[in-house]
């Protein structure tokens, strides 16, 4: 078998892309034919603010760099493709892309990879639709504050109660009265 020699600024560009691969908690591979630079810069800038990253990438220096536990994208790589690299919570990157496609109608969603699970484009699209991390959370806080509160309140109404008996006693023995 011949081996194939790589040039140097080729290897840099497969350890580039092998590293945002193995770093990202998710991977989303779209076909971008047809769009424009403006609108792939725009998207781009909608995916910076949620710690992701979108790259058009050619695919055999994806299939070079693509580790073993992203395998199954391999199969997926023909074609225009661009890579969607999140690095941060998974749903708002995803969210971002499918809201973009709903305005733009592009680009297209071929699949992508979370926790070692290949996603087709209508697991994706799910993911999309559940509540960030940090809508979760605070759904969290706010639920153990509520009984919190509902404490609080309680004993602030017994000491309330301690009040008003003592001011009562307070008034009647300044009236007079025992």
């Amino acid at each position: 078998m011949r081996e194939v020699k790589v040039r140097p600024e080729k290897v840099e560009k497969i350890k580039d892309i092998n590293d945002k691969l193995g770093r990202s908690n998710l991977v989303i591979l779209t076909d971008y034919q047809g769009m424009t630079v403006k609108q792939i810069t725009e998207l781009r800038r909608k995916l910076d603010a949620h710690q992701a990253e979108y790259r058009v990438l050619k695919n055999t220096l994806t299939i070079r760099a693509l580790p073993e536990d992203k395998a199954p994208l391999k199969e997926h790589l023909t074609g225009t493709t661009a890579v969607l690299f999140g690095f941060g919570d998974v749903v708002m990157p995803a969210k971002a892309l499918v809201n973009f496609i709903a305005e733009a109608e592009k680009p297209k969603i071929i699949g992508g990879m979370m926790d070692g699970q290949f996603l087709p484009e209508a697991q994706i699209k799910s993911l999309a639709k559940l509540p960030s991390r940090e809508e979760l959370l605070a759904k969290v806080v706010g639920g153990m504050q509520a009984p919190i509160r509902g404490l609080v309140n309680v004993m602030q109404g017994n000491l309330r109660k301690l009040v008003y008996a003592l001011n009562a006693v307070k008034d009647k023995k300044s009236q007079g009265g025992e």
